[in-house]
């Protein structure tokens, strides 16, 4: 039998590019949502697969649950699992629509007393989750929810009625933040980047900018993650960078790092990839299967910032 020829070898670890790095990881790990979306941005894929994908999470009552966002687990619908979908809805060019008018009747009912999402519904008791995410029968407002919703929906010019008092919930939320911690901030970030009132947008986050300096929650030299302190409730080492508040050139947080600060927060997400080609995950981890389902999102999501920026991934 004639030889054919041997396959041509891949090329070593050293001589492979973080995007082929992190190809490799996403197909040995990832779950299918997290591998279409991975063909969808970096390998010329189809929003189609991603949004198919995604509809395996869609509950009847147009929420989103099955561990979609994986610190809650189980199949009832939640809005961090919502929140979640809508994000890969906008990523995908896909937050329109009927789908999205589903959504936000979903969103009507579970929305508390003041229009505005809870973190966690009640329903989710009796299945796990996360330890630093509690679950009460009648949660608050957060804006850790409502922000990045009503932010993505004014984005892609969705108007409901839900949205007039979840957008005046944002608005008395942002503008009253003092004492903060990361998360709260980067979620008054996406209301804001997309927020209609564009000068109202700006003032606030030119007072949010200087809140996040002077309480140092960004670490601006990553050579000395010990000098800034890490929030209470956070894992140790959790803490944040430039990159985390604007995710891309174009955010209202840009303009609260310098060029310097941003160039070193770069370089060091860079260097975060990991031997596997995957990032890794700086929130407490509490299950194995939960790290398992969230680095590839992680490892998406650094690819996404890094390429934002013009910083060479492929």
């Amino acid at each position: 039998m004639a030889e054919t020829g041997a396959s041509p070898l891949p090329p070593a670890p050293s001589a492979r590019t973080p995007l082929s790095r992190a190809e490799h990881f996403v197909w040995l790990t990832a779950r299918v949502l997290e591998q279409r979306r991975f063909a969808y941005h970096f390998l010329g894929g189809g929003a189609d697969p991603v949004e198919a994908a995604l509809a395996a999470y869609r509950n009847e009552d147009e929420g989103y649950g099955h561990a979609l966002e994986p610190d809650l687990r189980g199949p009832v619908s939640q809005p961090l699992h919502t929140a979640h979908a809508l994000r890969v809805l906008d990523s995908i060019g896909r937050c329109g629509g009927q789908r999205v008018e589903r959504v936000c009747r979903y969103l009507t009912a579970v929305s508390t007393a003041d229009g505005a999402l809870p973190a966690v519904h009640p329903v989710q008791r009796g299945y796990p989750a996360a330890p630093f995410v509690p679950i009460t029968d009648n949660p608050p407002s957060d804006l850790l929810v409502t922000g990045p919703v009503v932010g993505l929906l004014h984005r892609n010019e969705v108007w409901h009625a839900w949205m007039f008092r979840a957008t005046d919930f944002c608005w008395q939320a942002v503008e009253s933040l003092d004492k903060s911690h990361p998360y709260e901030v980067e979620a008054a970030v996406a209301f804001l980047d997309s927020a209609p009132d564009r000068p109202r947008a700006e003032a606030a986050a030119h007072r949010l900018g200087r809140l996040v300096r002077e309480q140092r929650l960004a670490v601006l030299d990553p050579d000395r993650p010990g000098a800034y302190p890490v929030a209470s409730g956070y894992a140790p080492g959790e803490h944040h960078f430039p990159y985390d508040f604007a995710r891309t050139p174009d955010s209202l947080a840009r303009a609260w790092f310098t060029d310097e600060e941003m160039a070193r927060a770069l370089d060091f997400l860079a260097a975060e990839q990991q031997e596997d080609g995957g990032w890794p995950v700086r929130w407490r981890q509490w299950a194995p299967g939960t790290a398992l389902e969230a680095r590839p999102m992680v490892t998406i999501d650094a690819l996404l910032t890094l390429g934002a920026y013009g910083r060479p991934i492929g």
